[in-house]
């Protein structure tokens, strides 16, 4: 299912900066060679991502699920001095490719990779967080969520991406595994009186919730 007008996405692309010259190789490396390059965040939604972390300037972010890097060097444009990025990928491959783009772009010192399960890594990282982005597999959404909510300082972020699990969330009745994790975490969200959120219609979905 289309869920925005692809006009409106060109037009989008169009209005707003363009990526620099390493998200721009991330992205057409990853959208000609990778079998799941669907997965990117792409030009709009990094630019998105990287907008949220300059508002918060953020010392400590996690994001679980690196892919090929594209969305940590987004998040990482936002980081205070000194902060650092801390970002779980369970595929290897995946991880090598991720680690060299972020050392091509000079980020290797602000950016932590971890290779492995989160639900193990996650609770062995002992961080204060200011911005969590969780985009890995959905059926682990609601547990990646309940692992960081405590470690997210009061007042802090999380961002939760493919929300909208491209439209299947929207039929009357939700089939398939992940749509039906993806409907069980954004119920999750809507009846969690620990935090505020808002779902935007960008690309796929993505909720951003505060903890209040």
């Amino acid at each position: 299912m289309e869920l925005v007008n692809p006009k409106a996405e060109q037009y989008a692309k169009c209005y707003t900066s363009a990526p620099d010259d390493v998200l721009n190789e991330i992205e057409s490396d990853t959208v000609t060679n990778h079998p799941h390059a669907q997965m990117l965040s792409g030009h709009v939604q990094g630019k998105v991502l990287e907008m949220i972390s300059r508002m918060i300037r953020p010392e400590k972010i996690l994001e679980i699920g690196t892919f090929t890097g594209f969305s940590a060097l987004c998040l990482a444009k936002g980081l205070q001095p000194g902060g650092k990025l801390h970002t779980i990928e369970l595929r290897e491959t995946d991880a090598q490719t991720a680690n060299g783009y972020f050392m091509k772009a000079g980020m290797e010192k602000k950016i932590e990779l971890h290779v492995g399960d989160a639900l193990e890594i996650i609770p062995t990282l002992n961080q204060v967080w200011d911005l969590v982005f969780i985009d890995a597999d959905k059926v682990n959404y609601i547990n990646y969520y309940e692992l960081t909510l405590a470690s997210v300082k009061r007042g802090g972020w999380l961002l939760a991406d493919n929300v909208l699990f491209h439209g299947e969330v929207l039929d009357e009745v939700v089939k398939g595994k992940n749509a039906k994790a993806i409907q069980a975490f954004n119920d999750h969200i809507k009846n969690d009186d620990r935090v505020q959120q808002v779902m935007l219609t960008i690309r796929d979905g993505l909720l951003l919730i505060q903890k209040k």
